[in-house]
């Protein structure tokens, strides 16, 4: 989780919000969010909850739905 969340992940977080921030202004009524990630592994625990952090703090207002998988 760690490694998802604070090294490797950070490291693409920026480049992963660019491409939400795209889409979102793409849109005339953003909603909100859903996300799909997996509870195990660097990648979908870790990344994955960054990634939602950082959603939430640049779309405080939107809503967010996360879809866990194990």
């Amino acid at each position: 989780w760690a490694k998802g969340h604070y090294t490797e992940g950070a490291e693409l977080v920026d480049a992963v919000l660019d491409v939400v921030r795209k889409e979102a202004e793409g849109t005339d009524c953003l909603q909100g969010f859903q996300i799909t990630h997996s509870l195990g592994g660097g990648t979908g625990a870790g990344m994955g909850t960054l990634l939602i952090s950082k959603i939430r703090e640049e779309y405080p207002d939107r809503m967010m739905c996360t879809y866990s998988v194990v």
